[in-house]
């Protein structure tokens, strides 16, 4: 385990972003910077000002990468079931479309951390599931 990683330490490489809308709905979404390695289907660990979620990286009308929810857990994540904490945590902070936020990377291709811009936050250590004892754990639906 690693010790816990503050936003303004020098691996941390932060993007500015600006929310979006999906669609004609007009819920906030996450676009994410097509410099990152994510995947649309991949489920990715996603703090939210320190607190930690899950989240399935879906597609926008364009093509691009984006988060518009994120849950509890990962199995919740894929299956999009339960409270979707990052909706909440933007209704909580009035953020909505055109509101911008930095996105943190601490693990490429797997774990992030969003927060305001001006804010520090400090980050619990974050690792990349082993693949295979994921998939293992898909498989029974854990």
């Amino acid at each position: 385990m690693t010790d816990p990683l503050p936003s303004d330490h020098p691996v941390v490489d932060s993007h500015r972003v600006e929310l979006d809308a999906v669609g004609s709905t007009g819920r906030p979404q996450l676009v994410l910077p097509s410099a990152l390695s994510c995947a649309i289907g991949d489920t990715v660990w996603l703090s939210l000002a320190g607190t930690g979620t899950h989240a399935e990286v879906a597609g926008t009308l364009h093509g691009d990468a984006a988060i518009r929810a994120a849950y509890a857990n990962r199995q919740l994540a894929r299956t999009a079931e339960g409270g979707d904490l990052l909706g909440d945590w933007f209704e909580e902070h009035g953020f909505g479309p055109g509101t911008t936020l930095l996105l943190d990377v601490l693990t490429e291709g797997y774990g992030y951390g969003l927060r305001e811009p001006g804010t520090r936050v400090v980050y619990e250590p974050v690792e990349r599931p082993d693949p295979s004892l994921a998939d293992i754990a898909e498989s029974l639906g854990e």
